[in-house]
């Protein structure tokens, strides 16, 4: 079968690579792809957000079936957009998506289904929101409703951080038309886990629980990034509560979603707090978490275009899917400035070395090419993950490759994984 990866990050590097290795995959494109995806599959220079031009080129080239990356062409109706067309494509719709294009409706929606979460109010207007703020207990988190990068949630410690927050997402439109409303909710005390979850609508297949580390510097300091790493499984999330998520928030949500007509198909993603009250839901997302894809899929040993295309049929519940009892670990090397601004086109080096180390798998995202060359193009630049059966092992083998690999201005934090050492003593 033709396969066509729309997308250029990391995460979309790591569907592609582990659909490589699926005996049914014949032919794999990537749009637009990067640096490192074009080793695996041919890239084709449309944009992500172009569904039009998606949907002709897979008409044109008979795909039998389109997987979707990156949140954005989900919440503008690439799914629609293609199944109107009669084409096979793997992802929710434009309405099961909203669950990630506006946090107001996801925290109504867990409102009205009982679906654990933190106390919020909703506000479009800045005034509203600053005399809310100015009157609160802290501390608070104030989101931007629509899509933001990930980067679209302040933790305010005190009033005027309050304020200043609203202020640059609501006046300032940092975020642009993505800070229309914005979410103010309490902020909830706990460990931070993401749970990934294969969904058809009906039946729901959790994966290996993973945390990643938004921050920017060690020890969780500095601005919220895209994410600095990653590792799975989580040793925090036993089976025990794993059964919790399950009955209390996953399938809830994908029941709560058939009921409102519109059926989830795809990746679910439930970013959590695990408080002393159980566990709550921080945010929905609609597809693969970047980096998380990077540390659960390399853990997978089932067939992963088999696992789509039973999503797609309806049919999940027909699949057994198997994991490995390694564990994963992903350290981001960022761009100079980044999440701020920061430099394009520095030349990458060493990264032949660093593919070669055991056990080790490099993940582009923000590359190009140039002739023979490697050059960065984004913020979050490479992901390097690592895989051992002792997670100490997997964070040595990560860091040693990391070391081989430069390009000026890099920066990558030193301490991913830190968790899972508090965890386990």
């Amino acid at each position: 079968m033709k396969i066509m990866v729309v997308g250029s990050g990391g995460r979309e590097h790591a569907l592609v690579w582990k659909l490589h290795s699926s005996s049914r995959v014949k032919k794999i494109y990537a749009a637009p792809g990067n640096a490192g995806i074009c080793k695996l599959a041919e890239c084709v220079e449309i944009q992500s957000e172009d569904l039009a031009g998606l949907a002709d080129f897979a008409k044109r080239n008979s795909i039998d079936l389109t997987v979707v990356g990156p949140e954005l062409p989900l919440t503008l109706g690439i799914v629609d957009e293609f199944e109107k067309r009669n084409l096979r494509v793997f992802g929710p719709s434009k309405a099961a998506a909203m669950i990630e294009g506006s946090k107001a409706f996801a925290k109504e929606f867990m409102k009205k289904h009982h679906i654990p979460t933190a106390s919020f109010k909703i506000f479009d207007k800045p005034d509203d929101a600053i005399d809310f703020v100015r009157y609160s207990d802290m501390p608070l988190v104030i989101k931007a409703d629509g899509l933001a990068a990930g980067k679209g949630a302040f933790i305010t410690e005190d009033v005027n951080s309050g304020i200043s927050a609203v202020q640059k997402i609501m006046v300032e439109k940092i975020f642009g038309d993505a800070g229309n409303k914005v979410v103010v909710e309490d902020f909830l005390e706990g460990e931070e886990v993401t749970i990934l979850a294969f969904a058809d609508g009906k039946t729901i297949l959790s994966m290996p629980p993973s945390q990643d580390h938004k921050k920017i510097y060690d020890g969780d300091g500095g601005p919220n990034t895209g994410g600095m790493g990653a590792y799975a499984p989580a040793p925090i999330v036993d089976d025990r509560m794993m059964s919790r998520i399950y009955d209390e928030i996953l399938e809830p949500t994908i029941s709560g979603l058939e009921q409102e007509g519109r059926l989830f198909k795809g990746i679910l993603y439930a970013g959590l707090v695990l408080t002393a009250r159980g566990p709550k839901v921080m945010e929905f997302n609609c597809r693969f978490g970047d980096p998380e894809t990077q540390v659960v899929l390399p853990l997978l040993k089932s067939d992963l275009a088999e696992i789509f295309m039973s999503i797609v049929d309806g049919e999940l519940s027909l699949e057994e899917v198997e994991w490995t009892e390694d564990f994963a670990v992903c350290v981001i090397l960022a761009s100079g400035g980044y999440p701020d601004k920061y430099e394009k086109g520095k030349q990458i080096s060493g990264l032949g070395n660093a593919e070669h180390a055991k056990d080790v798998l490099i993940f582009h995202a923000g590359t190009k090419k140039d002739r023979e060359k490697v050059l960065t193009n984004g913020g979050r630049v490479l992901g390097v993950t690592a895989l051992d059966k002792n997670v100490e092992e997997a964070i040595s083998k990560a860091y040693a490759a990391v070391e081989k690999i430069s390009f000026d201005g890099v920066q990558f934090r030193r301490d991913i994984a830190y968790r899972v050492r508090r965890v386990r003593r």
